[in-house]
């Protein structure tokens, strides 16, 4: 595929995720309105997709991409593939156990990072933690998909990665209108859209997985291990994560 044909294409997605995006919050605000299930939804949304910029598509993927090309040019697919899989055993390991701790103290988050305003007592409030706690592996599920999206494009292989945000907005949508149909309740459709985006959290790295096994490239679990390339990785990372972290904390709870 030539250049001008993956700009088009990747591009196609692009605008396809964002025509979607702008159809998803008109049937939001169709479904939910402006009261207090669709403030919980926002907030407890809110607080996965900090996350999801700061590992997936901040700190994290813009140390792994550079370290993961370098070795695929350097010691060729088996030691590039030897380092995904290092990777992945080592990143696993951190979601999984941030998502459990966010998980079992998700009400003292929401009262004093997520949703700070919203009164402790409050239907709102309780809603709010329970849709947290649905969304919360959506970290997981994206973090895992921005790491197959470097895979990829490291093979120059951009489509499937560009078209991965497409299923957040398709399924939200066909939540929705559903809803709609059957005239949910708003509470009700406020938990559908939360298990949708988890939902659609494991299409989108079903997809990716997808992709890097059609290049012929299957990354397989491994027991993790604190391997040289994987220090080195951290040792990038996270010094970008505690800076990224500390801004994006301060804009959720200004918002």
């Amino acid at each position: 595929m030539g250049l001008i044909a993956k700009f088009f294409t990747v591009g196609g997605a692009t605008l396809a995720s964002r025509i979607l995006g702008f159809a998803r919050e008109a049937l939001i605000a169709s479904a939910l309105g402006a009261g207090p299930v669709a403030d919980a939804f926002y907030a407890a949304f809110r607080f996965p997709n900090l996350f999801r910029r700061l590992f997936a598509e901040g700190a994290f993927n813009s140390a792994f991409v550079p370290l993961f090309a370098k070795e695929l040019e350097g010691g060729g697919r088996e030691a590039a593939r030897r380092f995904a899989e290092e990777v992945l055993a080592v990143l696993l390991l951190v979601l999984i156990a941030i998502s459990a701790i966010a998980m079992i103290f998700m009400p003292v988050l929401v009262e004093t990072v997520i949703a700070s305003r919203f009164d402790p007592a409050s239907e709102k409030f309780s809603l709010t933690v329970v849709m947290a706690q649905v969304m919360f592996p959506y970290l997981t599920a994206m973090s895992l998909v921005a790491m197959l999206s470097g895979v990829l494009n490291s093979f120059r292989r951009y489509f499937l990665a560009a078209l991965a945000p497409v299923l957040l907005n398709v399924v939200l949508i066909l939540v929705l209108l559903a809803a709609l149909q059957v005239d949910l309740p708003g509470p009700d459709t406020g938990m559908a859209l939360a298990w949708g985006v988890a939902g659609s959290g494991c299409l989108q790295l079903g997809l990716l997985v997808y992709g890097v096994w059609r290049e012929g490239f299957p990354i397989a679990l491994r027991m993790p291990r604190l391997t040289s390339p994987v220090k080195r990785l951290l040792w990038l990372a996270i010094p970008a994560a505690i800076t990224g972290g500390i801004t994006q904390i301060n804009l959720l709870v200004g918002q």
